[in-house]
């Protein structure tokens, strides 16, 4: 199997051996057919000099397709965490904040400075499996961008490839970092974030379309661009509630076609793609990290029938959700 390079070493620019790295915090989550993830904050030595990058990984394999995946890794240094404040608040339980915890020295403006502090390099790794990525893939139509060939496991060649790190990813990167989700909703936010991860990603390799730039003109203002975020933010939050596209841009308080466009623009994806993904993997968290029944699961996320939502969910994921149960 093609790992690829170790993106640590790669960002240090030479072999990190395992008694220089100190683990602070981590984070990993395994589901069968969805996005896997891990992020890991070492604390950084003094003296390494790091650099900020992504990398992309394609492994194909012609004749056991199940071990085909794609990969994104990141590694990001010049956070910080302070180890007081972290103990305190994840006492007798795991972690769920990896932002710039500080405790009340780190706070205190008279304070010389906490001996407990330190500086972090930060992996994040990410790896989307043929089935999670097939919804993203035009049902029946033939790959038209290398982006397509790439989605469908078209290209015959595993490589791998550095990716610099835009503003966008960056803003995702360490929203990953500091966000105050936990439980079920931190599970649906990472799922979200890692899409756009992927998207950008994709542009940056690809080179689709300049980073910045926007075909939709009323883009140009950020104010606008807010309420496109704060929509796909309100729809994260009502999961188990549907809303309608005009309910939506209420909220927002946008003219619905500017919503629609706007949204498909910045994020890839329809409104209605992008909620019933979100909800379909939400679905497969409950089933299989809560345990909940199908009949549950049907009801928390609104479906008049169990009928209609094990339908929805083997559209979204190739399997029925009676089977995911048996994983």
């Amino acid at each position: 199997m093609y790992l690829g390079p170790d993106i640590l070493a790669m960002a240090y620019k030479q072999p990190v051996m395992q008694d220089q790295l100190v683990l602070l915090q981590e984070k990993e989550r395994q589901i069968p057919g969805s996005v896997q993830y891990s992020i890991k904050r070492y604390a950084k030595h003094p003296q390494w000099n790091i650099d900020d990058m992504g990398m992309m990984i394609y492994q194909y394999k012609r004749d056991e397709r199940s071990e085909n995946y794609l990969e994104l890794r990141f590694c990001v240094a010049g956070n910080t965490y302070c180890r007081r404040s972290a103990n305190s608040r994840t006492a007798g339980g795991s972690f769920s904040v990896f932002g710039d915890i500080e405790c009340g020295a780190c706070k205190s403006e008279s304070a010389s400075g906490c001996s407990e502090r330190v500086g972090t390099v930060d992996v994040f790794t990410f790896r989307f499996l043929p089935v999670h990525l097939s919804q993203f893939v035009r049902a029946r139509k033939p790959a038209t961008s290398v982006s397509e060939s790439l989605l469908e496991f078209r290209h015959t060649t595993s490589f791998s490839k550095t990716l610099s790190l835009c503003g966008r990813t960056r803003l995702v990167l360490d929203t990953l970092l500091s966000h105050s989700y936990t439980g079920s909703h931190a599970n649906i936010f990472i799922n979200a974030q890692s899409q756009m991860l992927l998207l950008y990603s994709l542009e940056c390799m690809i080179g689709e379309k300049e980073a910045e730039g926007f075909q939709c003109k009323f883009l140009a203002n950020e104010a606008d661009r807010e309420k496109i975020v704060q929509a796909r933010e309100i729809l994260l939050q009502h999961i188990g509630e549907p809303l309608t596209i005009r309910e939506l841009s209420r909220k927002v308080a946008i003219n619905e076609c500017y919503l629609k466009k706007g949204f498909k623009e910045m994020f890839g994806t329809t409104i209605f793609d992008f909620y019933q993904g979100q909800r379909m993997e939400h679905a497969r968290y409950l089933l299989y990290e809560k345990g909940l029944s199908v009949t549950e699961v049907s009801l928390m996320l609104g479906y008049s029938s169990i009928s209609h939502f094990s339908t929805a969910f083997k559209k979204h994921t190739g399997i029925k959700p009676c089977e995911l149960l048996l994983h």
